[in-house]
This record gives C-alpha cells, structure tokens and sequence, in this order.
C-alpha cells in the first residue's frame, strides 16, 4: 500500500546498500583504481585514448592534467575510475560501444572529485552503488559508502565543500544498487539528455546542494525504483523536459536529517513528462513507494508548473509532511494531471501549498483546487488528503532488469570537449511548455 511517507526516502535501502558495500569492498577489493601511478609517458597533445595510449582509464586518468581530454575507445571497461584532477573530460567515443562493468562487484563506476570535470558518451552498470558520482567527498572510505545517508549522518560540509561545475551528457547508467547519476555536494551542474534505468533507488539524484544552481533536463527514466530524487537540494535548481516514466514512482522532492542542509526549497519542475509510475519490472524500493507521479515530502516553496501527469496509479501530484519537515509555500499551477488514482492530493497542514488550473478529474481532499486555489489566501486548513489505495507488487533485483536499447552517440566524439565551467548558464524554464505526448522526450520552445 502506498502511504505518503514511503513516497519519499529509501532510509533502509541505504543502510542495506552500505552493509553490501562494505562486504564487497572486504571481498574484492577498492578496485583498479588503486594504481595511481601510470606505466606510459603523457602523450603529445591535450587528449589520452584508452586503449591507445593507456591500458586503462585509470592509469590515463592518472596522467591527464588539468583540462584535458581522457578519450575511451569501445570495449568493456571493468574498473572503478577517480577524477580527482580539475577540467578533466571523460568521453567515450562511442555511447553503446564504451562500457563500464561493475560485474556486481565494484562499488562506484566514475566518482568525480575535479571541479569543472565531465563524463559523456557512455555507459555504466553494475555497480553496487552508483554508476557516476560527482560530489565534493574526497574521503574515499564515505564514496565506497555510496556517498550519502546513514555513512554521513549527516556530511560535515565544512569539511567537504561542494565541488563546483559538473556534467554529465549522454550517459546510459543501468542496474546499479543505489542512483545511475548522483550530484551530491556538488554545485554549478548539469545532467542532460542521459538514459537510466533499474537503479535500486534513483535513476538521477541531485542532493544537499545550497545553492544547487544545476539542472536536469531532456533525459529518460523508466525501470527506476525512482525516477528523479531531491534531497535536500535547493536553490537555482531546474528539472526540465525529462520523460519519467515506467518507475515504481516518478518524481520526489524531499526534506530529511539524514542529509545536511534540509529543509529542502525552490527547485522547479516544468515541463516534464511523469506517467505510468506503476511498474512490476522494477526494483522494489525499501519503503514500499508505489505508483506516485510526483511527491513533494516536506520541500518548501517549490513550482511545479507545466508537467502532463498521468496513469500513476496511487496519486499524481502529492504533498505531504515528513517528521520534522512540514512542506509549505509548495505551488502547483498549470499541469495536466489526469487518469491517476488520485489526481491531486494535499496530505500537508500548511495552508500555504496551492494548486491551480491542474484539470484534476479526482481531488483528495474533495474540492482542492476551490479550497487552496493559489493566489487565494487567508484559507485555514484542510483535512489531510488520501491517495488510492495500491498494493505494490514485488520487485525484481536491480542486477536482473534487462538491459536498455541503443541511446543516441555523440555525431563527432573527436570534436573539441568542453569542461563544466560557467554552469548552467542562462535557463529559461518558461521555454518548456506542457506536454502533449506522454511517448517523446520533451522539447523546449
């Protein structure tokens, strides 16, 4: 049964993930990354082909100096990699052909440390934890701990700054034990027109950033235990034109203790496509969330504007108050919510969440829209709202949900790479407009 609060946070799926992790790592080792010395001179140029000029991405990583360019050929690539160094480009020449394999193994694919670094043009999966991470983290022991929850309790963010400036672009991330692509203490960013799908937790993950100053746009989720989740991450944060669909739930934007920097405020969402979040084919969520398009669990003064919302079987659009984190200021305007077990439901006390202009066939309570229109103040507050009722089926283990079809490659991988400085630069978020065909990635004006 879908309840509100198991919508929002897979608390006990971390503390499993880190026990997993730490098995692994007692078993098989940190990984090739070990090496950190490597065994050819820096070649003439500014771009190191694997496997050219080095056996492994690794020892060219090693190498590589500021700015440059880490060029990976087709083949299966199994190691877990570090970018530590600042500017770096990691791109595969191929997206289908350049694999990264955890085996179910190895703990993170690509971590990255390096201010302004880049991962594009590839594919990572199973790993135990996640399949690209950038964050400000340079303590390896908390990285191999999948970097969040219960291993930080919460980070030390003096101690770890965010880094500043990442991208990822045409990534395929699948059947990794936590999140495909994760931002976390990580600032300045984009992920863009990336594939992921049957991670154990999040497909994308964007959490404790402040400001985030990052945004999500033109990618495809399905086959996630989540879609997209924000944790904790606030400010300057834009979540466009992404098609999520085919999850257990769609979207989450969450307030929690276990991160630092909560509660969590002021991202946008627009524009997007969540439908059908009611998948059997998916990795079952520790909390049991099930057929939710977007959940809101205590954020505070979020837009969600412009989305098409439909065919989630529990709810579409749900608010709802956390322990410790009521959610306020919320405002959800304009989107084409329709078709799911309850359309709008409002399960927060603060009369400051509103919703307007959704065109919701079932509100929960009844009369949402007429009772907390927005722009209408002076309201008290409601009875709590109720999604439908919905069994959640079993899961299928992260590792055994098949593999996705070829993604669109780079046209030219030898063009001149561009480092993740000067974002996300100028976004307008009024450019994506409400969708009309749930089966398209969506498109800006």
């Amino acid at each position: 049964m879908a309840a509100p609060p198991a919508v929002f946070r897979a608390a006990a799926l971390r503390r499993l993930s880190v026990l997993v992790v730490s098995v692994a790592m007692a078993v098989a080792g940190c990984s090739s990354a070990a090496s950190k010395s490597a065994d050819a001179r820096h070649p003439a140029g500014s771009v190191l082909r694997v496997p050219e000029d080095f056996p492994t991405v690794q020892k060219a990583l090693d190498v590589a100096r500021e700015g440059e360019t880490v060029l990976i050929g087709p083949g299966v690539y199994r190691e877990s990699v570090y970018v530590a160094k600042p500017r770096v480009v990691v791109r595969g020449t191929d997206r289908n052909a350049v694999v990264f394999d955890g085996g179910v193994r190895l703990v993170n694919g690509i971590t990255v440390t390096g201010a302004g670094s880049v991962v594009e043009n590839l594919t990572v999966h199973g790993y135990l934890a996640n399949g690209v991470l950038f964050t400000g983290v340079t303590d390896e022991r908390l990285q191999q701990h999948g970097a969040g929850g219960s291993a930080y309790n919460p980070l030390d963010t003096a101690r770890f700054p965010a880094v500043q400036g990442f991208r990822a672009t045409r990534v395929t991330a699948y059947d990794n034990g936590l999140y495909g692509i994760y931002a976390f203490d990580a600032r300045g960013g984009v992920i863009e027109d990336s594939y992921t799908s049957g991670q154990a937790d999040s497909g994308i993950y964007v959490g404790q950033c402040r400001p985030c100053d990052t945004v999500v746009r033109g990618n495809t989720m399905e086959h996630n235990a989540v879609g997209i989740e924000l944790t904790n991450a606030s400010e300057g944060l834009l979540v466009l034109g992404n098609r999520v669909a085919g999850n257990r739930v769609g979207v989450t934007v969450n307030s929690n203790d276990q991160e630092a920097l909560a509660p969590q405020h002021g991202a946008v969402i627009a524009g997007n496509v969540v439908a059908d979040n009611n998948a059997a084919d998916t990795p079952e969520q520790a909390d049991g969330g099930f057929g939710i398009g977007i959940g809101i669990g205590g954020g505070t003064g979020n837009r969600v504007q412009r989305n098409l919302v439909q065919g989630n079987k529990a709810a579409g659009v749900i608010v709802t108050d956390p322990p410790g984190h009521p959610a306020s200021g919320n405002r959800v305007e304009g989107n084409r919510v329709t078709g799911n077990g309850a359309d709008l439901v409002l399960a927060a006390a603060d009369p400051s969440n509103c919703f307007s202009g959704n065109q919701p066939a079932t509100q929960s309570p009844d009369g949402l829209e007429g009772l907390a229109g927005c722009g209408a103040g002076g309201r008290s507050a409601l009875p709590p709202g109720q999604p439908a009722l919905v069994q959640a089926p079993p899961g299928v283990p992260f590792s055994q949900v098949p593999a996705p079809s070829t993604q669109p490659s780079m046209p030219d991988p030898a063009v001149p790479a561009s480092a993740a400085t000067g974002l996300p630069g100028a976004v307008d978020p009024d450019a994506y407009p409400l969708p009309t065909d749930a089966g398209a990635v969506p498109q800006p004006h």
